[in-house]
């Protein structure tokens, strides 16, 4: 029982607390304490009825407890973790800046896409921003597929038409992922580019951190291939040849 406990306390305090709060609203389902069609996201009842908690817990149901629900949380668990443990180590309120960035977009394109649950697309969106911040991660899907890491979300988007998904879950999580990178990771490193999303100085000061007044993305979270920042010439001559066992393969779970 420690060993859990102290493994459960390694966890990163934002992945912690997204993943432990989708487990009990889940649980609280799946106990009938509370209602699917409390949870799901209608734009009526949030405007007329201020039912504002909709807001939110349209992130954190991912469907009855089976296959489909432990999926879903091992790839939250693991691409939360991964950003945070990695890109966004030390730097828990950007993190958590990414979610409410996400969150806001996701729910501004649900609007129009009638979606109920939007937790699927947010994990879609952690596991771009993961895919294109370690683009020279080798993956493997069930030992058939070999591949990059920025490939990742559209082997999922295929996996998705296969089994006869709406895509739209995908299409949004894989295009809020994409606006977060090109702001972020892209834009800030060009000549005249500065960072467009700021974390607020309360959620730093909520995590005891520092404030970085002249910010740059570390080496490992640039997007490769270009001088960012200077002339966009090809660092081709600077390339390191990529080691096989650098990167084990990286077993990928089926999406649902």
């Amino acid at each position: 029982m420690n060993a859990l406990r102290q493994f459960y306390m390694e966890i990163p305090i934002v992945t912690r607390a997204y993943t432990t709060v989708c487990v009990l609203t889940t649980l609280a389902v799946h106990l009938d304490l509370v209602s699917p069609l409390q949870l799901y996201f209608n734009p009526t009842l949030i405007v007329r009825k201020f039912q504002i908690w909709r807001l939110a817990t349209t992130f954190l149901y991912f469907g009855t407890i089976g296959i489909s629900f432990f999926f879903n949380m091992v790839f939250t668990y693991r691409y939360c973790r991964m950003l945070e443990d990695g890109s966004f180590r030390g730097r828990s309120s950007d993190f958590v800046m990414m979610f409410i960035f996400g969150g806001v977009l996701m729910t501004f394109f649900g609007i129009f896409v009638n979606l109920l649950f939007l937790g699927q697309a947010f994990t879609l969106m952690l596991v771009y921003v993961w895919s294109r911040r370690n683009p020279m991660v080798p993956m493997n899907f069930f030992g058939v597929l070999n591949f990059q890491a920025p490939y990742l979300p559209w082997v999922l988007l295929c996996c998705s038409m296969i089994l006869g998904n709406t895509v739209w879950i995908d299409i949004i999580g894989m295009g809020v992922g994409h606006v977060y990178y090109v702001l972020e990771d892209v834009y800030p490193q060009l000549s005249n580019g500065y960072r467009l999303i700021k974390t607020p100085y309360f959620l730093k000061r909520l995590f005891n951190e520092h404030i970085e007044r002249n910010y740059q993305a570390a080496v490992e979270d640039r997007p490769g291939g270009f001088m960012w920042g200077g002339e966009a010439q090809p660092l081709i001559q600077d390339a390191e040849p990529a080691r096989d066992d650098a990167h084990p393969p990286a077993e990928v779970p089926p999406a649902q």
